[in-house]
């Protein structure tokens, strides 16, 4: 830890001199997982070369078991004022598969904790998760909203390769839901969110009026951002850079003064125009014909006009003449769609 801290500052001092931002996510991980001494430094080196500005977005990931009053106040004095907590379920059986050390009961101490200093709460859950009914996706909804957080996070499973479960399910010991029953999950998180009074404004993600993801939502604008840490991506000057995954190797390339990227890419105006309408097709605000043009120089119609209008024939996108979005069908096969506009 404190050789990847080291490293961390290092890579950050790269920039010769503070570059104030406008929002801060520390994530990606488990960043809380630190004890209070090395929690303090982590924010202490982010903080001093990456200053938030006035009414900016500070926010950090953490588990239900690595956070408690004593690490939220150092996050508090820090200036952090949102906290993702990753809850997944409240069902033990169900977070045991997905190898989650928490228990239920943790996630409302978190939550409180949280609250206690006024920062705003999220809290991600997982749905598909093998062996999981309808009934347990709807109590673990309706759980979280007991909780009353400003925002949520619904993610379907994914199998990551080289992850236990994946090798689980490469062998057969579990065995994937069923497309028609993982859709079921995900539309009854739409329903029965948007019903609590939450905005479905990106196709994993809820949120109370005006507590969106600011800093998620410069993403899926495809704006330009830093990245510093093992694993971490950046896109500054149109020029994206993926650092390495290693930890090792990214200790030994910062420390030795070297990049930490090993991927890197300039893609030319066209590319970084398609990449744009893939990004931000996944919003509930959709792509705004005249913002897009301004963004990128294209007319969105020209590069995928003819696309547009056969998902818009089949129910999938909505055309208002300004802008397209997807419609509640399309977010169901927002994936494939995305392909087809590329």
């Amino acid at each position: 830890m404190e050789l990847y801290l080291e490293a961390l500052g290092a890579e950050l001092a790269a920039l010769r001199e503070p570059a104030p931002v406008e929002t801060i996510f520390i994530g990606g991980g488990t960043p809380t997982y630190l004890d209070p001494s090395r929690l303090q430094r982590l924010l202490a080196e982010v903080t001093r070369w990456l200053p938030l500005r006035a009414n900016g977005e500070f926010s950090i990931e953490s588990t239900p078991d690595s956070i408690d009053e004593n690490k939220v106040a150092i996050l508090a004095a820090a200036g952090v004022n949102r906290v993702s907590i990753g809850a997944q379920s409240f069902h033990p059986h169900l977070l045991r598969v997905l190898e989650r050390r928490h228990e239920p009961a943790q996630v409302s101490k978190a939550v409180d904790a949280v609250r206690q200093v006024g920062a705003q709460v999220s809290l991600d859950l997982i749905f598909g998760v093998p062996g999981q009914t309808l009934a347990e996706w709807d109590a673990d909804l309706r759980q979280a909203l007991r909780l009353a957080p400003d925002h949520m996070s619904t993610y379907g499973l994914t199998y990551e390769k080289g992850t236990r479960l994946w090798k689980q399910w490469k062998r057969g010991d579990v065995r994937p839901l069923e497309e028609d029953d993982e859709l079921a999950l995900y539309t009854h998180a739409m329903d029965t969110l948007e019903t609590a009074g939450f905005e479905h404004y990106e196709i994993s993600n809820f949120a109370r009026p005006g507590c969106r993801s600011r800093h998620n939502q410069v993403y899926w604008a495809n704006l330009p951002h830093h990245g510093f840490g093992v694993g971490a991506a950046r896109y500054i000057n149109g020029r994206r850079e993926l650092n390495t995954r290693d930890l090792k190797e990214y200790m030994r390339r910062v420390l030795s003064g070297e990049s930490a990227a090993f991927q890197s890419e300039e893609l030319d105006p066209e590319e970084r125009a398609r990449e744009t309408i893939a990004i931000q097709i996944r919003r509930s605000d959709g792509i705004d014909r005249h913002g897009f043009r301004v963004q990128t120089g294209f007319d969105l119609d020209t590069l995928a006009g003819a696309a547009l209008a056969n998902h818009a024939a089949l129910g999938f996108v909505a055309d208002d003449g300004a802008g397209v979005r997807l419609t509640r069908r399309g977010r169901c096969v927002a994936d494939a769609l995305i392909r087809d506009l590329l």
